[in-house]
């Protein structure tokens, strides 16, 4: 994602990481940052939000419901601090 946000939309950026051979290791590290920044905001926002392994047992359908959204509010903040930055 980052990459294709890169080259459509920060040509110059894009540019200068190819050209100094550093695309590649920038890639991986936003990479890296992105999936530890949703790990820690799921696992976060899940203890805030009482979503156990509890209710996992006891209500599977709400505890889906809950952790999908936690998902994807997670997925939007790493979008907008990481992928689109």
């Amino acid at each position: 994602m980052r990459w294709r946000y890169l080259k459509e939309h920060r040509r110059a950026i894009y540019s200068q990481l190819v050209l100094s051979d550093k695309l590649a290791g920038h890639l991986e590290e936003i990479d890296q940052s992105a999936n530890e920044m949703m790990e820690r905001l799921i696992k976060d926002m899940a203890e805030r939000q009482g979503v156990t392994e509890r209710l996992k047992a006891e209500n599977q359908l709400r505890w889906v419901g809950m952790m999908n959204n936690i998902r994807s509010a997670a997925e939007e903040m790493v979008l907008n601090d990481l992928i689109y930055a």
